[in-house]
């Protein structure tokens, strides 16, 4: 289930993606023969009598392609050939998909924010969520129990639940819950979380989502795709300063279960870090990193300053080799994704 909701998030993201390279081309008047999401062999095809686009799905899902007419430079070019439109038009076109990426991932915060709402974390002593295998969920703990009191002291709120737990530092505690209006008594000892330096029993706090008005989801979906955009940009230049390790990246084997997490806190959480993998597919594509769009920019600026356009023997070889090194970079973030889940890191 986890492997199938990941598909649809990442095909849709794709999806996305090369729509905005479609409406595009379309718009300038290029030649569209081919709009697929996927790679590999044909599964499913359409085309209309009228269009010379054929629409099609493909065996693998993780990625998609616009083929458009004069992409090729051994194809022999005419007037809507992507290769004979001004050059303010080819950029628009190369640039469109990040753009449309980053718009629907502000739709989705709007959609969130309005619909679903914004998640708070409550000061109430209720039980919102368990950490799988913590002491709480080993001695019999649940999401929605009520904590009345520790060793006998009242907790009146959240405050009072986690301090009650920390003072106890590694002695045994008697919880006194309320489940179903009716009072249950655990005995349960914390473990210390090295991480954060406390003492816990692994619960977590109930969240509320609280709903926004649609002018407000507008401005809050503006200012989290921007916050958002800005973090990854920050991380990006950690990565390439060498502050943060390439083991930290996250590869395709990573985000399925960064999705999977996702969508256990339910549709509101799914749907935002949906937004985020979108800011970061639009970002990323925009780096001048050979077979990314970011690449093809920069071949359409230095076309720009020098007046004639890059020759296509050299464009192909550089976008080869970057092809390459960017199969060899995913086999090497896929085999840290698989080693972090088996290690449990």
């Amino acid at each position: 289930m986890v492997i199938l909701l990941a598909i649809l998030v990442l095909s849709f993201l794709i999806f996305v993606h090369e729509l905005g390279h479609f409406m595009v081309a379309k718009m300038v008047g290029i030649q569209v023969d081919e709009f697929s999401i996927g790679f590999g062999p044909k599964l499913l095809g359409y085309q209309k009598k009228e269009d010379s686009t054929m629409y099609s799905l493909r065996v693998l899902p993780l990625g998609g392609y616009v083929k458009m007419a004069g992409m090729d430079p051994e194809e022999e070019s005419h007037v809507d050939s992507f290769n004979t439109k001004p050059l303010k038009h080819r950029f628009a076109v190369i640039s469109a998909g990040s753009v449309m990426n980053f718009l629907v991932a502000i739709l989705l915060f709007v959609v969130t924010f309005s619909f679903i709402g914004i998640p708070a974390a409550s000061n109430s002593n209720m039980i919102g969520d368990l950490l799988p295998g913590s002491p709480a969920a080993v001695v019999g703990l649940k999401a929605g129990d009520k904590i009345i009191s520790i060793d006998n002291e009242p907790t009146n709120n959240w405050e009072d639940v986690a301090g009650g737990i920390r003072a106890a530092g590694e002695q045994e505690i008697k919880l006194v819950v309320e489940r179903q209006q009716e009072k249950h008594t655990f005995n349960v000892t914390p473990r210390y979380d090295s991480q954060y330096e406390v003492y816990q029993i692994g619960i977590k706090q109930l969240v509320l989502w609280q709903k926004q008005g649609f002018y407000q989801a507008i401005t809050l979906g503006l200012t989290q795709a921007f916050e958002f955009a800005k973090l990854v940009l920050q991380g990006l230049v950690q990565l390439i300063s060498g502050k943060v390790s390439a083991n930290d990246v996250a590869g395709p084997v990573g985000i399925t279960v960064a999705i999977g997490e996702a969508a256990e806190g339910g549709l509101g959480y799914l749907f935002i870090f949906t937004a985020v993998l979108g800011i970061n597919l639009a970002l990323i594509n925009l780096l001048p990193i050979p077979a990314l769009d970011g690449s093809k920019l920069i071949f359409l600026m230095i076309e720009g300053l020098r007046g004639r356009p890059v020759a296509p023997e050299k464009e192909n070889f550089v976008n080869l080799i970057g092809f390459a090194l960017l199969m060899v970079l995913f086999i090497l973030i896929t085999y840290n994704d698989i080693a972090r889940i088996i290690t449990g890191g």
